[in-house]
């Protein structure tokens, strides 16, 4: 296991979960959007991650 794989957070302070979504775009690269669970509307416009095409991999298949 490397640093990459396992953080243990520096503090005790609380943890954000997170969802996601997979975007299919018609004509364009598929999009893996992450974003907190517990977000709302308006922090939603500006809380997200996006991964393009093949920036992002099935879980299973690095296993």
């Amino acid at each position: 296991m490397t640093d990459a794989d396992f953080h243990t957070p520096d503090t005790e302070g609380p943890t954000a979960e997170l969802d996601h979504v997979t975007i299919e775009n018609d004509g364009a690269p598929d999009e893996c959007a992450i974003f907190p669970s517990e977000a709302s509307e308006e922090e939603l416009m500006t809380a997200w991650i996006t991964a393009h095409d093949d920036s992002f991999v099935d879980l299973e298949s690095m296993r």
